[in-house]
């Protein structure tokens, strides 16, 4: 199992923005230096749950920054982009990375609709423009003298520079958080992130792709090469105890939770509108499926449980809410020292298989 740090920064009030977005540069070049492999981008607008709203922009910082860490999109949401720009952003951050970088891709958020407010986007094109754009950056990315003429864009250009550092383009994952999305890769035989989902669940999705793939006529080689580039994510938080980890972590989770919430509330109450309403308690918003938090030991513990389930790696959030930088600062410094390295033997043993 590979780890990352999924940096999602809320920033609780306007004047925080300059600190937080600060303060993730250092969160990001400290996961570097402590050789996790991987950093992943949010994108949302407006309303602080994401301090650096831009993941093209902050990813090209990163890109800068560090060293070997790769630098993925978790997700870059498309029905706000333009492909062609999208397409010379992602060619550029991938020549500044030398081949680190992940184009991770969604339709656009299912719950924040003054997202797409804020660009004039109908939401009901979301998937449309989502499907569009990425055959375009594709064929942008790998052909010349391109001409495009679809629903959405209608595009010519001769050749669409910087070309990609990696051959044929960077490597592309897209999100799905419903089973019919994560079917539609298992088809086409691609990786793809899972959001927050219990244990239960998390296995029945992946022994569903795996058979699924199967069935499409992919062969076991790209079975396992997929499912090694499919990504689960979960908060996380270590402390030297079970009880200071609680103590510490729980109070950020639920003003997380809140803070949120606390946007889409103000716009149904002004607008009368809301994207989406959860049909029951989602996975996301209950402690037991959504966080791990404990001592080393007990962390270790439960990641083991999804380790077994058979997943490429753990998308892990590690600052939430209001937490204090120095604080989740200390929390990934012990998951990298005492966690990582029992997962790393395992590599290490199979690596020599």
């Amino acid at each position: 199992m590979k780890f990352s740090n999924f940096l999602f920064p809320a920033a609780m009030k306007p004047e925080q923005d300059h600190q937080i977005i600060n303060e993730t540069l250092r969160e990001g070049q400290l996961c570097d230096e402590l050789g996790m492999d991987m950093l992943w981008l949010a994108e949302h607008h407006f309303d602080g749950i994401c301090a650096y709203v831009d993941p093209v922009s902050f990813a090209a910082a990163l890109a800068a920054c560090t060293k070997r860490i790769q630098i993925g999109f978790a997700v870059a949401q498309m029905s706000l982009h333009h492909p062609i720009r999208m397409a010379e952003q992602m060619s550029l951050i991938d020549n500044i990375s030398k081949g680190r970088l992940v184009v991770g891709l969604g339709r656009g958020t299912a719950y924040n609709i003054y997202d797409y407010q804020g660009y004039g986007i109908d939401p009901a094109e979301a998937y449309e423009r989502l499907v569009e754009a990425e055959d375009i950056m594709i064929k942008a990315w790998t052909t010349e003298n391109f001409e495009h003429k679809g629903k959405y864009w209608n595009l010519r250009l001769p050749l669409l520079r910087p070309r990609p550092y990696t051959k044929p383009h960077p490597a592309i994952v897209r999100a799905c958080s419903g089973e019919e999305a994560m079917l539609g890769m298992a088809r086409e035989g691609r990786p793809f992130l899972m959001n927050i989902q219990s244990n239960e669940v998390i296995k029945y999705r992946m022994d569903l792709y795996r058979k699924t793939m199967r069935e499409s006529g992919h062969n076991e080689a790209t079975v396992a090469k997929c499912v090694e580039n499919t990504w689960v994510w979960r908060n996380i938080f270590v402390a030297e105890t079970d009880a200071e980890a609680q103590r510490l972590a729980l109070p950020a989770f639920e003003a997380q939770q809140e803070f949120r919430q606390a946007m889409r509330k103000k716009v149904y109450e002004e607008q009368g509108l809301l994207l989406k309403q959860d049909a029951g308690p989602a996975a996301r918003n209950q402690v037991q499926h959504s966080m791990i938090c404990g001592s080393p030991a007990t962390v270790a513990e439960e990641i083991a449980k999804i380790d077994d389930i058979d997943v490429g790696g753990l998308l892990m959030v590690f600052r939430m809410g209001p937490m204090p930088y120095e604080v989740a600062e200390n929390s990934i410094r012990l998951f990298m020292k005492k966690v990582a390295p029992e997962f790393n033997k395992t590599r290490k043993a199979l690596a020599a298989a």
